[in-house]
């Protein structure tokens, strides 16, 4: 154990300190713009079709536009810059089912595209539901 812990000294002494402040700056505004830009797509849609399914025209616009960045290999570039700001919105999740429906298609459409796609994103949906449940619960008990 020894061994290891002066290892770790040795190699933190190296190792550059990551920009946490200059990090969270880029994901805050990415984050804010593109939700500044949801909320202008959706005040432009809401003109000619009803609130509930211009929200839902958003996040079909931003879905697919974060699949075809992603099959085109551009979604990887900006997410590496935008940090958090990019992944933790809907794209995020539309990047990580897309990015492993692509690297798995070689196996075939059962076994490689619908039995890969959910083992990153699967998680996200797990905590979504109980997540949900849980809240749910709390709302109906009150």
């Amino acid at each position: 154990m020894r061994l290891h812990d002066n290892y770790r000294q040795a190699v933190k002494k190296f190792q550059p300190k990551p920009p946490y402040v200059a990090n969270s700056l880029k994901a805050f505004f990415v984050g804010g713009g593109l939700s500044v830009l949801a909320e202008v797509l959706r005040a432009q849609f809401r003109v000619n079709i009803p609130s509930l399914a211009a929200e839902q025209a958003v996040l079909l616009l931003f879905i697919g536009a974060a699949v075809v960045l992603t099959a085109i290999g551009v979604y990887d570039d900006f997410s590496q810059f935008a940090g958090a700001g990019s992944t933790v919105l809907i794209t995020g999740f539309a990047n990580s089912l897309t990015s492993a429906a692509l690297e798995h298609r070689s196996e075939g459409v059962v076994n490689g595209i619908a039995g890969h796609m959910f083992k990153i994103g699967g998680a996200a949906l797990v905590y979504g539901i109980v997540a949900a449940y849980l809240l749910g619960l709390v709302y109906f008990m009150r």
